[in-house]
């Protein structure tokens, strides 16, 4: 039973990271508006493939809540009706939740796309609630943990359509962001805390707080890191998609700190390796924390001076996220160590 619900946690870990992924694509390829509309898409389960499936047409059939554009702006049919010679306003209303009207359809395949990955986490996580309602007299934490991931999902959710409907308010992605990384680390501690028990590794004093210092610098990269892209996002708007090279033109402190911080958060993720390895403590996933590092390093130094080369950007973030889990992981070793030495 462990076994198989460790395994379900770990595909539903893999989801979430491929939902994180999605993402990141979205927002490279400014696809976050192509369905304008949430959790449908243009009014459609199945997205349109081309403009003339949103234009008005006579002698056509459509359904309630299905979109149309008219004068740049998103018109929604009030019930099912078959169109007659004319245009009749009283058929339809404008939608109200913002007045963002364009269709392209890369846009809107590869946001819909990235909801149908969010289902499918969402599914999966369902499953493993589920499932976990059997550990509620042995390990009544795996039940709770799993119900909140449920929960966290739905909240994520929520959250995904409120990024719609503030037309990608960055603070609002920011927040999206952070939920993310929640569930990621709700879903680590479950495929932690089922792993059968056996030696793991050793103890040491006050290296777990070590662990924990480098886990929370990690964090706060990344929420500087946000705030980076806030500023970048600001430049795309202000200069446009075209002119790279300034996209990092007069940034202000978030970036200068995000910079130089990073060094610190290598020289100290260093200093714990040259522990592990000293001592033999055991802890190998450092060596994933080392190579995703030293990824971070290079997309990041590559963003500054070749001017955003392409696919960087979600290659920055997606390995931001891996790192975040590993080290969480390491964390959670060191806390089952410490209880360990204790026993």
């Amino acid at each position: 039973m462990q076994q198989r619900f460790r395994k379900i946690a770990k595909i539903s870990l893999a989801l979430v990271y491929l939902v994180i992924a999605a993402g990141a694509i979205v927002r490279m390829t400014g696809s976050g508006m192509g369905c304008p509309d949430w959790p449908k898409c243009f009014g459609y389960y199945i997205p349109p493939t081309e403009a003339m499936q949103l234009q008005w047409q006579p002698e056509r059939e459509f359904k309630k809540g299905q979109v149309i554009i008219v004068d740049k702006t998103l018109q929604v049919a009030v019930a099912d009706f078959k169109t007659a010679s004319e245009y009749t306003p009283q058929n339809w209303e404008a939608y109200t939740k913002h007045v963002y009207a364009i269709f392209n359809p890369w846009h809107t395949w590869i946001e819909f796309i990235n909801r149908l990955f969010g289902a499918l986490a969402g599914i999966a996580t369902l499953i493993l609630a589920i499932f976990s309602i059997r550990f509620w007299k042995i390990q009544k934490k795996v039940t709770i943990f799993s119900w909140l991931v449920v929960f966290g999902m739905g909240f994520q959710a929520w959250l995904g359509a409120t990024v719609v409907y503030s037309v990608l308010a960055p603070a609002k992605i920011t927040v999206h962001m952070i939920m993310a990384l929640l569930i990621v680390a709700l879903l680590v501690y479950l495929v932690h805390t089922t792993k059968k028990s056996s030696k793991g590794p050793t103890y040491r004093k006050n290296f777990g707080k070590w662990l924990l210092v480098a886990f929370a610098a990690t964090m706060l990269q990344i929420i500087l890191g946000t705030q980076v892209r806030h500023f970048v996002d600001e430049q795309i708007d202000r200069v446009g998609e075209t002119v790279k090279h300034l996209w990092l033109s007069d940034f202000d402190w978030t970036f200068y700190v995000h910079r130089s911080f990073s060094i610190a958060v290598v020289l100290l993720n260093l200093f714990l390796a040259q522990q592990i390895y000293r001592h033999k403590l055991g802890y190998s996933k450092i060596n994933w924390v080392l190579l995703l590092i030293g990824i971070e390093i290079l997309t990041g130094v590559s963003m500054y001076y070749l001017h955003f080369p392409f696919g960087t950007q979600p290659i920055h973030l997606i390995i931001a996220s891996l790192l975040f889990g590993v080290q969480f992981y390491l964390v959670l070793e060191a806390l089952r160590a410490k209880k360990m030495e204790r026993a």
